[in-house]
């Protein structure tokens, strides 16, 4: 259970990345239900530090925090700044112990400096990607992803997509109904293209009179129960199989089947946590067909069986 948080604030730190941690784990929200988090910033010496936008702030503490925090953050980070050995010891012992360690935009680079890259997918701001595998030729950059879960090990892209990691950490640990209010009280998508993997490829334009696929990928939301095919979808927008196919992945980074089964697994994740359908009700709701398809996908995509994500989702529910 995710408890305590400390983010780590360095020379020159960007002060809305920074702040997007504060938001999301900072905040106190325990009157409305929501979890509580110990949440301290941390600087080398504990002294104030100076924000990329010229002003100081000052930290709740030196690295100590790190040492037993069950997140460590790391906020956007200027790379011409150098990391001091303690800040990059104190991320490696969290990583030995088991620490959540998550970055945000080019944070991801104060994490490559300690060693904790290496052999692990990551990502980082569209403009960086080139440099952080020049830098760290072990890691695997994901160029276009909005953010990157490899173990305990999350990273994200720009501004936004470091929002979206915060609340795929919080659906993870707290559950999706949680996590959709949170991002209903920020006002933001609780999740965008696909929640788990959360990945786009970079879409091409749209021509000015090109059809949309919205009307389609909004019928698509409601028939998830049905059994589809490309043709039958392809036939719903006038264009033959092939032509659909393309202008899907074009607009949407993926193809058909994958975008289908994304949408059906958040609907099974849903319903596990929220309904008391069998899991074999749950595949039949989702559009899997049976227990044994819907066990394949979901562990796939989610990192647990249906019956181990229930079982975990309620003793994190009733232990809050």
């Amino acid at each position: 259970m995710l408890r305590s948080v400390a983010v780590l604030a360095l020379d020159q730190v960007a002060a809305f990345e920074l702040g997007v941690l504060a938001e999301v784990f900072g905040t106190d929200r325990t009157a409305d239900g929501f979890p509580g988090y110990r949440f301290h910033v941390c600087s080398p010496d504990g002294a104030p530090v100076r924000t990329a936008s010229g002003f100081h702030l000052t930290p709740h503490a030196d690295l100590g925090p790190l040492a037993d925090a069950d997140l460590v953050a790391v906020p956007a980070h200027n790379q011409g700044t150098e990391v001091p050995e303690a800040v990059l010891d104190a991320l490696r012992s969290a990583d030995e112990r088991g620490a959540h360690l998550l970055s945000v935009c080019s944070g991801a680079f104060v994490l490559g400096a300690a060693g904790l890259l290496d052999d692990r997918e990551c990502t980082t701001h569209w403009r960086y990607v080139d440099e952080l595998q020049r830098l760290h030729p072990r890691a695997r950059v994901r160029c276009n992803s909005l953010y990157v879960h490899d173990g305990r090990l999350l990273t994200s892209a720009g501004t936004a997509a470091g929002i979206d990691a915060c609340l795929h950490l919080v659906r993870q640990e707290h559950g999706s109904a949680v996590a959709t209010r949170l991002a209903r009280r920020m006002v933001v998508p609780p999740h965008r293209d696909g929640g788990q993997a959360q990945f786009i490829e970079a879409p091409i334009p749209r021509a000015p009179d090109a059809p949309t696929l919205e009307p389609v990928l909004e019928w698509l939301m409601g028939h998830l129960d049905r059994s589809i095919t490309v043709e039958e979808l392809a036939a719903r927008v006038g264009m033959a199989p092939r032509t659909f196919a393309r202008r899907f992945r074009a607009e949407t980074g993926t193809t058909p089947h994958d975008w289908l089964t994304n949408q059906r697994v958040l609907l099974a994740r849903r319903l596990l946590e929220e309904t008391p359908l069998s899991v074999e009700a749950v595949a039949d709701r989702a559009g899997f067909g049976d227990a044994a398809a819907l066990r394949h996908h979901f562990s796939r995509r989610v990192g647990a069986t249906p019956h181990s994500y229930r079982s975990t989702f309620r003793d994190r529910a009733h232990s809050g």
